[in-house]
Formats: structure tokens, sequence, C-alpha cells
């Protein structure tokens, strides 16, 4: 039989205990992510020997339309799980088509193709070695089709309308972020950070980043998941939709 102290020690280590697996718990919450979109048009200015710039014009989707960047597991920290040391050195020295690589459906891959025009450079690969590997658990085909469900939602919101009706002109970042209130609820621009930049003295807006929270899968409201992550920095203030060619 305990006596009364040492009853007591093991209440309390007891207690500690719960209040530590409940703080684990409140800490792992709903998973984070950020969905990185690129502007192409602006992506490619200084890049022109890339494939997927080399090809661009004015009649293709990405000279209108956001492009895939990556869907990114947060923390940042978060990368190559499970990767082995042989493709980890390959990805960050960039041979990008020497990644191993497990083919993706041939509707997803048709899809992606359009949505991310880096695929041309191997980019899909880096992609999923890096961010892919630490989606919860998923094959790369789930992975590739979760993110082009939120691309589908973003290039059919009047984000995307805004950018596409003023190719050539300069946005403001309350403009980018009313369009997301409009589109994906109050608050929803708070979750955007713009990224810009120079471009022989123009500033050209070639990235937004959107924080999400929750369950992403083919039937996830973008609304929903951009509503419960936290308010990110605003960024740039302002830059140039850049339209398709070097300018």
């Amino acid at each position: 039989m305990l006596s009364a102290g040492s009853r007591t020690f093991v209440l309390a280590m007891l207690v500690i205990g719960a209040g530590l697996l409940g703080y684990r718990q409140l800490a792992a919450g709903p998973a984070q992510y950020v969905l990185a979109v690129s502007w192409q048009p602006a992506f490619c200015e200084g890049r022109s020997r890339l494939p997927e710039c080399r090809s661009q014009n004015p009649k293709r989707f990405d000279a209108s339309h956001f492009t895939l960047h990556g869907l990114w597991p947060q923390p940042r920290s978060k990368a190559y799980c499970g990767v082995s040391e042989a493709d980890i050195r390959k990805d960050k020295k960039r041979r990008w088509h020497d990644l191993t690589w497990d083919r993706l459906d041939q509707a997803t891959w048709r899809r992606l193709q359009q949505v991310m025009p880096g695929t041309r450079s191997g980019l899909h690969k880096h992609e999923w070695v890096k961010h892919g590997t630490c989606y919860d658990g998923v094959d790369a085909d789930e992975y590739f089709t979760d993110s082009l469900h939120l691309m589908d939602q973003l290039n059919g919101s009047e984000v995307q309308n805004l950018f596409a009706s003023r190719i050539g002109d300069e946005l403001s970042g309350d403009q980018i972020r009313a369009a997301f209130d409009k589109s994906f609820g109050p608050g929803a621009g708070d979750r955007v950070r713009i990224a810009c930049k120079n471009d022989q003295g123009r500033r050209l807006i070639v990235e937004l980043t959107i924080g999400l929270s929750g369950t992403v899968s083919p039937a996830s409201n973008m609304a929903d998941l951009i509503a419960a992550a936290p308010p990110t920095q605003a960024g740039c203030p302002s830059g140039v939709v850049d339209p398709v060619g070097l300018q």
C-alpha cells in the first residue's frame, strides 16, 4: 500500500501527464498548409531559358490564370519525409528530372501539366519530394489531385478575374485582399501574402501564398480552409500584373 505522500506524488504525476497530453493534442490541432501560386509571366521574366517560359504564349492557360507552385505542409521545417539522402541531394542540386518518381494517373497528369507549367522543368518532382512526402502519408496522385482542386477554386474566383482584367496594370494589396474577401469570405485576404520582384524598374506581382487549415480533399471548400487559418503578413503593397513575354 502506498503511503499518503506516495499517493500524492503519483496523483500529481498523473495530473501533469494528462495536462501534457492535452497540450500535445491542442498543439497538434488541425493540419496547416500554405498554397503557393505563381503569376507565370512575372515568374518567367529573367528565366527565358526555362522550357515552360520559352513556350509561353498569350493564349495559353498560364497567361491569364494562376499556376501551381506547391502545397506546403507547415511548419516550413516539415520537409523530405522518408526521402533518401540521395534524392535530397539531387533535389537540392535541382537535378529534378533524376528524382525517384511514381507516374501519376493520366487524367491527373494532363491537368497538372496545364496548371503547373513547371512540370516541363521537373517542378512536380521537386514539390512531391520536398513537400508532398509530408502530406498526410498519401501518394503523389492524391497530393496533386487535392492541390488541383484548390487551384480550380482559386482560378474560378474573383481573384483570377481581377488579375486577368488588369494585365499590364498595377494592383494594390488592398484590391487583391478585397477580391479574396469577396470570393472566400470576410477576412480571407488577411490570410494571403503577396510576393513581388523588381524587373527593369517595374515591381511585378510574382506569387501569392495562401494560408489554409483543415483537411484538404476533392470535397473541401477553400473558403472554410482559409477562414480556419491564422492571419499572415501582407507582403508587397502593390505590383504590376505582368503580360506574357519579356518586357
